[in-house]
């Protein structure tokens, strides 16, 4: 099957899920900047978030440059994705409202780990299509930073109920350490 219904697809599900965080900012009532302060926690989480929902439109659009074609388990594997993704507008405007409480805030970590778990699965089940010798395979490699990613989320989690800042600075640190542009991929078609 060709990949760009599924491709544009993903890219207008990411672009509503952004376009539904926004829309959860209020803005004060009042046109004192000091009015901004008590709105710090839902900027701050809404910036956390689009950051991570950045990560996943460029990481997954580089993915599929790499895929020639899509299958009914990678569609499947992709709405799983997208389903994980979907769930983040709610997490975020929770954590944020909540000034980063220990239940939203480890709810949040849920969903990070649930859409790494699932761009995972995304990932392998491109490479099973492809198979182990492909461009794909080849570019992909071991997925370092997505297991880090994904252990980072486990020990954020439970850290929540004890240390709520300790647990974001983690979520955090995951989206730096995906900030760093990861160039596999372009290497690899470049070739």
């Amino acid at each position: 099957m060709s990949k760009g219904r599924m491709e544009a697809f993903s890219d207008g599900v990411l672009a509503i899920i952004i376009t539904i965080m926004v829309l959860e900012l209020r803005a004060p009532h009042s046109v004192e900047p000091v009015a901004l302060l008590p709105l710090l926690p839902v900027l701050l989480s809404y910036l956390l978030s689009f950051i991570h929902i950045g990560i996943y439109w460029n990481n997954h659009h580089h993915l599929f440059q790499a895929a020639r074609h899509v299958n009914g388990k990678v569609l499947w594997a992709n709405l799983h994705l997208l389903f994980w993704l979907s769930l983040l507008p709610f997490a975020t405007a929770w954590m944020g409202e909540n000034s980063f409480a220990p239940w939203p805030l480890a709810v949040y970590g849920v969903v990070l780990l649930m859409a790494g778990c699932s761009y995972y699965i995304l990932t392998r089940s491109l490479i099973r299509l492809h198979g182990p010798d492909s461009t794909l395979a080849t570019a992909v490699g071991r997925e370092v930073k997505g297991i880090i990613s994904v252990l980072v989320y486990l020990v954020a989690i439970p850290l929540a109920m004890v240390s709520p800042l300790a647990s974001f600075g983690l979520y955090v640190v995951v989206a730096v350490m995906w900030l760093v542009p990861d160039r596999r991929i372009e290497r690899v078609l470049a070739k």
